[in-house]
């Protein structure tokens, strides 16, 4: 392989940063005497063990959720594309986790400039976070947990529009693409509608987990994507390489969720509980929509069919998991099933769209419904947040992120396209993009049962 500037340059920024970390971490490292007060002995801050604990549980749950999304993924696309599918999902945990020490965290979190993003001075290379005061959301936990717990998000959704560009994005042009889509898009979402200072947080939109900042940001990006890069050719597009890999995708997404959207409640109690019930719910009721709605089609009942419906619930219930009950979880998760179903058959046999995997219309669409509805169903009861007049705010904040997100996005996708071309050549795409971006292969031959009954071993014929 030829050297050139463009395929050594990530290396070197690495390379970069790792000197110029050694010169930070002074600065940036955890100080005992710190977290002491005046004394010298007594705690300066005071936190909840339970908390703490839950938290970092939670932290490992959403963890396993974006490794759980390359199976989940990896399983649906053709099999000369599954590693490469797997990969893109994944590789995210490298770079957000980079990004976020480096500047992601204050753009998200840092002290707020108009309300729209963080400012990069205040977290710089994870200044004062190892020691510093905990976050006024999260007041029972230290301020490192609240900040890797977070990362986690940031870490997932761009790994969701892996999707809809699967089976024919350069896996270079892509991590670009990671980078910019958590600073510019990811980062400015998250601190307007999660920030106390936020945009969005003072309009009193209601955003338990992320369905605006994770669903609906990865779902409009989808779209984006899909619209700057074009169709699949007709010999690239293949059935599900391993649907188990779906079912195991789709059983760790669900364990991983509830440290997603209960976890959000950012302690060990009665919320987290709420948010656990709502979220379990409202995934059950999106599987079996799913499934019957194919069935009333005239399809047979499929494992694919309940996965793809149970992770629409998931994500319909997200923004709302603190707000409403868990009865109206079951309408909610039914709705969002319903409504991406429809649109994703409309999407893939009416229109030039290819989404191979239905990103816009699961995920965007998912958070769409869900923020909605988080605003007819959200209740005092449950949690003294809810405003009068909620769904109003909500279909602004709404609006406001679908807006953005998609045009960002699409802005990100063009750039990166004239700096480094994002689709592969046509040999490429037939080749298949294990071979041809990552020169492996997903599968080494398969099974053939011959006139005999002996079972017999050939090389796969891609």
């Amino acid at each position: 392989m030829k050297l050139t500037f463009k395929s050594v340059a990530p290396f070197l920024i690495l390379t970069a940063l790792a000197i110029i970390a050694i010169f930070i971490t002074p600065e940036a490292s955890f100080d005992p005497n710190s977290i002491l007060g005046e004394d010298g002995k007594t705690p300066k801050y005071v936190y909840n063990s339970g908390d703490i604990a839950w938290m970092l549980v939670s932290c490992a749950f959403v963890f396993l959720m974006t490794p759980a999304l390359a199976f989940f993924y990896g399983g649906m696309v053709g099999r000369k594309n599954v590693l490469s599918t797997m990969i893109k999902s994944t590789v995210s945990v490298g770079i957000i986790s980079v990004l976020w020490v480096l500047v992601q965290f204050s753009l998200c979190f840092g002290k707020s400039i108009g309300g729209v993003i963080g400012d990069p001075r205040t977290f710089f290379m994870f200044k004062g976070v190892m020691s510093g005061e905990p976050w006024s959301l999260a007041a029972t936990i230290p301020l490192p947990l609240f900040a890797f717990f977070q990362l986690m998000f940031a870490v997932i959704t761009p790994s969701l529009v892996v999707g809809a560009v699967a089976e024919r994005i350069r896996f270079t042009s892509y991590t670009l693409f990671i980078a910019l889509f958590g600073m510019l898009v990811y980062a400015p979402l998250a601190h307007m509608v999660w920030h106390p200072d936020g945009l969005m947080f003072g309009w009193g939109v209601l955003d338990f987990a992320g369905g605006t900042v994770v669903h609906i940001s990865a779902g409009m990006a989808a779209l984006a994507g899909a619209l700057v890069l074009k169709p699949r050719t007709k010999t690239t597009a293949a059935g599900p390489a391993n649907i188990p890999y779906v079912l195991i995708g789709t059983g760790l997404l669900w364990f991983g969720w509830f440290g997603f959207n209960a976890g959000s409640a950012v302690g060990a109690g009665s919320l987290a509980v709420y948010a656990f019930a709502t979220t379990n719910t409202a995934a059950g009721a999106a599987g079996l929509a799913w499934m019957f709605l194919d069935v009333l089609r005239g399809k047979k009942p499929s494992v694919l069919g309940f996965c793809i419906g149970a992770v629409v619930g998931l994500v319909a219930i997200t923004p709302g998991a603190g707000f409403v009950g868990v009865p109206q979880a079951i309408f909610i998760g039914f709705a969002a099933s319903i409504i991406s179903n429809i649109v994703a058959e409309f999407l893939k046999h009416k229109t030039k769209l290819d989404d191979p995997l239905d990103v816009f219309a699961c995920h965007g669409l998912g958070g769409i419904t869900g923020m909605l509805l988080t605003g007819v169903f959200g209740s005092k009861a449950v949690n003294s947040l809810v405003l009068d007049g909620q769904f109003l705010i909500q279909l602004k904040g709404m609006a406001v992120s679908v807006v953005y997100s998609f045009v960002v996005s699409f802005i990100i996708f063009k750039v990166i396209n004239l700096i480094l071309p994002m689709r592969v050549t046509e040999e490429e795409e037939a080749a298949g993009l294990d071979a041809s971006q990552h020169d492996e292969k997903y599968f080494q031959g398969h099974l053939l049962v011959g006139s005999n009954g002996m079972v017999a071993e050939n090389e796969a014929k891609h």
